[in-house]
């Protein structure tokens, strides 16, 4: 296991009078970014804060933080009340601070109002400046579609149906199994119309769970690119103004959960050159700055890699990547905003980043099946854990301690998948 608790401090010279916010607005308490972040800038010496769902969670354990401030939202409340409490936590900290959205709410809401957050009284919170609707439409996955399309990126051949009419046109021509995704971001938290991403075998299949979805169906249906002949990739990166890269990272998931369909829980750094310019091409063609954490699927059929998600955020996995210098993507942009150079270097290829506590379930869920991931190295060269840090071990404990309850809804998800086979799929 790799000790980073040193790592990345020389030659690295943060502005240590500038703090760093930790933004989040849904319910997660077990987010192992959210603790990467504060771990990341804290070792620098930089003054942390989170915003927590209460005094309690592995993120307020941390060593690295200077306060948490227990706020619990579900990120649907009214973008006025959020906005106000963000400038209320910035007038305790008292000092311009870097916001560090970890989920989309809060990336939107703070894309979408730039101007309040930006020029409050105690300085204003620093953020990368973005044309303000893009980052809802990317987390949408139909507004994400459209862009592809307009600019020319593979992505899963996709409809939007707006009436059940449209549904039944759909299953009597469509090529089966097909996947449904909820078409905005926000539907998760509010009216989801599936429960995460869903494979959908037949027609019948697709007509029995249509009437749930409403006259108005909330969905994305979508190609399903067979993972026996497919391989999950990520980029993670930190684009600043005009679009340029500060940083980039590409790396390959070994396993997720659910099965092939959620939160990286096991992956390697590697080096692919191509999707790293795939990638800042697109950047470019939107016009983004700002942190990007990408899922893309390498299709063997057509040679080609198809965009699945984009999060115009960090992203929980982050911490897998660091460059030779001891840039990730959240230093890259506390230095970046504070007027710092981010120095260059080549990523830690090789490296491994393990989620410990949905890893475990993924391992024998992938067992199971058979999958491998072909480009994943033999052998680590490092591994950083999610949770565990010889220098900061309150997260791993409390992180222990909350598992109880998402823990069995774990093994019950496992016992469902060995049972019926996997229903969901990326």
């Amino acid at each position: 296991m790799t000790n980073s608790s040193g790592r990345g401090r020389v030659g690295l010279q943060p502005d240590r009078e500038v703090p760093g916010l930790v933004v989040k607005f849904g319910d997660y308490p077990l987010h192992h970014g959210g603790v990467g972040a504060i771990r990341s800038l804290g070792r620098l010496g930089i003054p942390m804060f989170a915003i927590t769902e209460d005094r309690h969670t592995p993120a307020a354990a941390s060593r690295y933080l200077t306060r948490a401030f227990p706020w619990p939202t579900t990120g649907t409340e009214d973008p006025a009340f959020l906005v106000e409490g963000l400038l209320r936590i910035g007038r305790r900290i008292g000092r311009p601070t870097v916001l560090i959205p970890t989920d989309e709410e809060a990336a939107v809401l703070i894309a979408e109002h730039q101007r309040e957050l930006s020029g409050a009284d105690f300085g204003g919170f620093l953020f990368p400046r973005v044309e303000p609707a893009l980052p809802r439409r990317l987390a949408s996955k139909q507004g994400l579609h459209e862009l592809c399309v307009e600019h020319g990126l593979a992505s899963p051949a996709s409809v939007c149906p707006q009436s059940q009419d449209d549904i039944e046109k759909f299953a009597a021509t469509a090529q089966f199994p097909v996947v449904a995704k909820n078409r905005e971001a926000f539907q998760r938290r509010e009216q989801p119309a599936v429960n995460g991403t869903t494979r959908i075998n037949t027609p019948e299949g697709l007509l029995k769970l249509a009437p749930g979805w409403g006259e108005r169906p909330g969905v994305i249906l979508q190609e399903y690119l067979p993972r026996e002949q497919a391989e999950d990739w990520v980029v993670h990166a930190y684009f600043g103004a005009d679009s340029t890269p500060l940083a980039m990272f590409t790396g390959v998931k070994v396993r997720s959960w659910p099965p092939h369909a959620g939160m990286t829980a096991n992956a390697y750094v590697v080096d692919n050159p191509e999707l790293a310019d795939l990638a800042a091409r697109f950047i470019k063609q939107i016009g983004f700055t700002g942190i990007i954490d990408l899922d893309l699927r390498f299709d063997r059929r057509d040679g080609r890699y198809k965009l699945l998600d984009f999060n115009p955020r960090m992203g929980a996995q982050f911490r897998l990547f660091e460059n030779e210098a001891g840039i990730d993507v959240v230093r890259a942009m506390h230095l970046h905003l504070t007027g710092r150079a981010v120095p260059e270097g080549e990523q830690r290829a090789g490296h491994r980043y393990v989620v410990e506590n949905i890893d475990l379930p993924a391992y024998l869920a992938y067992r199971r099946s058979g999958y491998v991931t072909p480009h994943a190295p033999a052998r680590a060269s490092g591994t950083e854990l999610a949770w565990l840090a010889p220098d900061d071990m309150l997260p791993f404990f409390t992180m222990l301690a909350r598992l109880v309850r998402p823990g069995a809804k774990h093994l019950y998800q496992l016992w469902r998948t060995n049972r019926h086979g996997s229903t969901t799929t990326k």
